[in-house]
């Protein structure tokens, strides 16, 4: 026996109806557990689960049994599409406007600073010689047009499913344009290889000395050691800089939901360190994923379902960078005209092949006809995507269905991606451009957040003081926890260009001074 006489036990799960042929056995309604004497979950070896409520009633499920009896309560759509502002909610615009608040959001976006500024941050390959190829600007603005083609198919076919619903299902597509267009606005200079060496000088470089005393004063050590884009997004978003109002951007609520697209903190982070949000936007994130009804996966540490509005915005970004690093790498003479079209021909059937042929025929210029096949292949992906997303509401809804959309499309074009990704890697992500901006980054960013964070850590010193000068007003490098000190530092590193990341490092080492 793994339990005694006098135990007495509820146990009570939120957000689970525990039911048998139409019997309710049990049902959650708060996040408690509720007990007699004592509330103790056993577990047998042969895997039942005994509830014991009183000394006459004991309910046992198997391990065979439970999958088919609980039911998880599902998010729904109409408070999952909510116009509140984060910042703002107790305000109330009685202006009629002729934007929605969705649209809104997308021109706040277009005409800020911080995404102005990814015009000069790299994608993938160096920013402009003799060949323009994509940056993170043009990157951001194509992924939003596919993610508006994305929301207009998917809240086109819900409002057929659904016509009675008071859900703004025709807003959808204004969400996902938005979303895009924030994804990266946290990614920090020099493409991913700028998060490597943001990581890496905590997790390995001359950072690590600082882990015990943000620690002891009770900081998330791990948000620094897989220091995230994303969740940097988010913060960039919604918090409240020095002389800024509050609520950041304020920004609708499900939009800064839709980019969330790890929605847990760095303490629930996967294999490969991705999280959410901040130790400093936790409580933030919390009250607009509660007030959305997303699904908490998890109090602590904190894991909540995506909100289903992200699956859409990551396949328009999976959609469009593999792709499109594709045609840059041909117009860079990376892949021959021959391998760049098999790779997009390899998307569609042989019928299909053949009558794009003939398209292709009708102009000489490659450029136009490769042109012609990634829109194509985008065209395709889209109608899959969507496909996958419809067909899978119900686990998205219930917080079940965690792969990318991407992932589950038709077997031809799932391969096609596949060889389209190994192609990438292979060809495009390791050459030597791209290699040399990835160690000019990590030389560069840990320069810069070695001597900013060295100067945090001793402010009266003279030296110190000059650097600090340096860093704008809006960042808190006063603030009152070192953890605090460090994410300003790293607000004002990440937000940085290349080119400007690249001339402060010129600048503070002697390598240039400036002209008289």
């Amino acid at each position: 026996m793994l339990f005694s006489n006098n135990s007495f036990a509820a146990f009570l799960l939120s957000g689970f109806e525990y039911e048998k042929t139409g019997e309710k056995m049990m049902k959650a309604k708060d996040s408690i557990c509720r007990c007699a004497d004592e509330a103790k979950r056993f577990v047998t070896d042969d895997c039942c689960l005994l509830f014991i409520i009183d000394k006459s009633r004991i309910i046992i499920l198997t391990k065979f049994v439970i999958f088919g009896m609980i039911k998880r309560n599902s998010m729904n759509w109409q408070q999952l599409l909510s116009v509140k502002r984060f910042g703002m909610e107790k305000y109330h615009d009685e202006k009629h406007h002729d934007r929605t608040d969705f649209q809104r959001d997308y021109d706040r976006l277009v005409f800020s600073s911080p995404f102005r500024r990814l015009q000069n941050k790299t994608q993938v390959f160096p920013l402009p010689g003799s060949v323009f190829v994509h940056n993170r600007l043009t990157h951001s603005i194509e992924v939003s047009c596919v993610g508006r083609s994305l929301g207009m198919v998917v809240g086109r076919e819900l409002r057929k499913k659904y016509p009675d619903s008071g859900a703004d299902f025709e807003e959808i597509s204004s969400i996902v344009a938005a979303g895009c267009l924030a994804h990266d606005l946290g990614n920090p200079p020099f493409g991913h290889s700028g998060e490597k060496a943001i990581t890496s000088y905590f997790s390995e470089g001359k950072g690590k000395y600082l882990e015990k005393k943000v620690r002891q004063e009770g900081g998330r050590w791990e948000d620094f050691t897989n220091f995230e884009g994303n969740a940097n997004s988010i913060r960039m978003l919604i918090h409240q800089f020095n002389g800024r109002r509050p609520g950041g951007f304020v920004m609708t609520y499900s939009m800064l939901a839709s980019i969330v697209k790890y929605p847990y903190s760095a303490l629930a982070a996967n294999d490969k360190g991705k999280f959410g949000f901040f130790q400093a936007e936790e409580n933030d994130f919390r009250k607009i994923a509660d007030e959305l009804g997303m699904a908490c996966m998890q109090e602590s540490p904190l894991r909540y379902a995506r909100h289903p509005l992200v699956y859409l915005v990551e396949a328009a970004d999976d959609i469009c960078y593999k792709i499109m690093d594709i045609e840059d790498a041909h117009k860079l003479g990376l892949l021959s005209t021959e391998q760049t079209i098999n790779l997009f021909m390899n998307f569609f059937p042989e019928e299909r092949q053949m009558e794009m042929h003939r398209t292709m025929d009708r102009v000489n210029d490659i450029n136009e006809q490769i042109a012609y096949l990634r829109s194509s292949v985008i065209g395709l992906l889209v109608g899959e995507c969507t496909a996958v997303f419809l067909e899978n509401e119900k686990p998205v809804l219930e917080g079940r269905f965690e792969d990318a959309l991407v992932k589950h499309i038709s077997p031809l074009p799932n391969k096609a991606h596949k060889e389209a990704t190994d192609t990438s890697y292979k060809k495009i992500y390791k050459t030597k451009d791209v290699v040399d901006i990835e160690l000019a980054g990590h030389r560069i960013i840990g320069f810069l957040l070695d001597t900013f964070i060295t100067a945090i850590e001793n402010p009266e010193a003279k030296y110190s003081e000059l650097i600090l000068s340096r860093v704008p007003e809006q960042f808190e490098k006063d603030a009152p926890t070192l953890y605090g000190r460090i994410l300003a530092i790293l607000d004002f590193v990440s937000g940085m260009t290349d080119v400007y990341a690249l001339d402060l490092y010129r600048k503070i080492t002697g390598m240039s001074l400036p002209t008289v």
